[in-house]
């Protein structure tokens, strides 16, 4: 229910009962990941999807039968050639569906709101609920925090707490939501347990170094997908809001300089398009040192050789040349600010989702590459 904060933080912070019906676990091809929320409230009102419209009147009747009863129900969705009239995926896939009830002044309502208000704020929160394993579902979610902090109770089970609590740790480190298998350990052990955990981060970085009209193109692209947009520039007379008011942050620095100190992680993506190489060396130098997800770098092939060639000479390995994606973005025959844009964000998303940037006709392998299921280390 993490995907829809924003929105069911204001039902949670007005009273409003509420149910949710949550994507637990999909299997082949389906339209939304594990974590894809739909929410009904009490006087019918939608928010979310889980399915993109295939499923969607199915489980707003499983919400509706939630709030009148307040039994918890975990129903699977799949594709039926045999019944023309069965509800179902006209993909082919199949997704597992966990649909609860959210009533306002009970304890667990309380949690699920601490939860919303955290994620909707921006602060990294985990929230952890029980699909299989523990005798009846009951679905009651646990709140873990970063630090190791948490709020409310799968059942009552100390043990079984600190086991989920560690686990929804490791989920919320790696920034995935999905399911997981754990043991409940202490000396009550009553089998593994599986969990739906949702993990909610600040929204990964994009830096865009260039203030040059493709970066416009960028930056608002990169909002659309879901990133906190910097641009960074040396030139003041460029590096402008007016010039990028979409962007979080217009920075006047010497590229290098920037990154030195700039907080990236492993999901941020770096797109250098000043193509000048005053700029580029300095700053490619450490980017392709830093543990993050993507580097790419504007020009023509001759520029990219003339600035392999400089970088090398700088002391930087053929290993972390390799990370670099230059010329920059997916050969789509880009000719516009905005064409450059959508070429370079393509390449982002295959990149991040294991994509090969082939046309789907072309291959036979899974559309969706990200399960949404994860194993602990």
């Amino acid at each position: 229910m993490l995907d829809i904060a924003q929105e069911l933080s204001d039902w949670a912070a007005r009273g409003r009962d509420f149910a949710v019906a949550t994507v637990v676990a999909v299997t082949g091809s389906a339209p939304r990941p594990a974590g894809a929320t739909l929410a009904v409230d009490s006087d019918g009102t939608v928010i979310g999807s889980v399915s993109g419209g295939c499923v969607e009147g199915a489980v707003y009747e499983l919400c509706l039968q939630a709030l009148r009863d307040g039994a918890p129900v975990l129903e699977r969705f799949g594709y039926s050639d045999a019944d023309a009239f069965a509800v179902g995926l006209t993909c082919g896939g199949i997704i597992d569906i966990l649909v609860t009830r959210v009533r306002a002044g009970t304890a667990d309502a309380d949690v699920v709101a601490a939860a919303l208000a955290e994620a909707s704020a921006g602060a990294p929160v985990a929230l952890a609920r029980i699909v299989d394993g523990a005798g009846e579902l009951t679905a009651r979610p646990l709140l873990v925090r970063p630090d190791g902090s948490r709020e409310g109770s799968l059942g009552g089970r100390p043990a079984l707490d600190a086991s989920a609590a560690a686990a929804a740790r490791a989920m919320l480190d790696a920034g995935r939501t999905g399911t997981m298998t754990i043991a409940e350990g202490g000396s009550h052990c009553e089998g593994p347990v599986m969990l739906l955990v949702e993990s909610s981060v600040p929204p990964p970085r994009m830096i865009v170094f260039g203030a040059i009209d493709f970066a416009g193109a960028l930056v608002r692209i990169g909002k659309f997908l879901g990133y906190r947009v910097t641009v960074c520039d040396a030139r003041p007379v460029f590096a402008t809001a007016t010039r990028f008011p979409e962007a979080d942050e217009v920075v006047v620095d010497w590229p290098h300089r920037f990154l030195e100190t700039a907080d990236v992680d492993g999901r941020t993506v770096l797109c250098v398009l000043t193509h000048d190489a005053k700029f580029d060396v300095p700053l490619l130098r450490i980017a392709l040192r830093l543990p993050v997800a993507y580097v790419g770098a504007m020009g023509s092939r001759r520029t990219h050789e003339d600035r392999t060639r400089h970088l090398r000479a700088a002391g930087v390995t053929e290993l972390q040349l390799a990370r670099l994606r230059s010329p920059i973005g997916l050969d789509l025959g880009a000719r516009t600010p905005e064409e450059t844009a959508l070429a370079i964000a393509a390449e982002i998303v295959a990149d991040r989702r294991g994509g090969s940037g082939m046309p789907l006709t072309g291959t036979d392998g899974p559309i969706h590459h990200d399960a949404g299921v994860f194993t602990p280390a």
